[in-house]
């Protein structure tokens, strides 16, 4: 099976998180880690070079080709601005859950955050769920 450019490696996700230096993003990074972990049954993966933190795997196809792909479930990457959460829902559906969330930006599949301060961590782990269990 080949795959993206983005695949799970066997990168330590300690020594990872542990070299972030803003302490308040390294805070939240080991919350997010155990929160995915506890809900998706998964322990945290790197995957490929750009550091995303994943949690357990799927595999797909894109529209048009018999390729499979494997991706994870549900993931972070926290970057130097925000913190980019992975998520497998089409967050455009998903509205009512994304207004209670608080403040944050998003895409069709991931959320912007700041801070973990910033957002309903309750809200935060039923969307985590959902896009574990779709």
């Amino acid at each position: 099976m080949s795959g993206l450019a983005t695949q799970e490696t066997n990168k330590n996700v300690d020594a990872f998180i542990d070299s972030i230096e803003n302490a308040s993003k390294q805070a939240d990074a080991r919350v997010i880690r155990s929160m995915m972990e506890e809900i998706s049954g998964a322990p945290a993966k790197i995957w490929g070079d750009n550091f995303i933190v994943g949690f357990g795997k799927y595999t797909y196809q894109r529209k048009g080709s018999k390729q499979e792909y494997e991706w994870f479930k549900v993931g972070f990457a926290p970057r130097k601005s925000k913190i980019t959460l992975y998520l497998m829902l089409d967050l455009k559906s998903e509205q009512e859950l994304v207004s209670k969330l608080g403040k944050c930006k998003h895409g069709a599949g991931c959320l912007y955050i700041n801070k973990l301060a910033d957002i309903d961590q309750e809200v935060l782990k039923v969307m985590i769920k959902k896009s574990v269990n779709s």
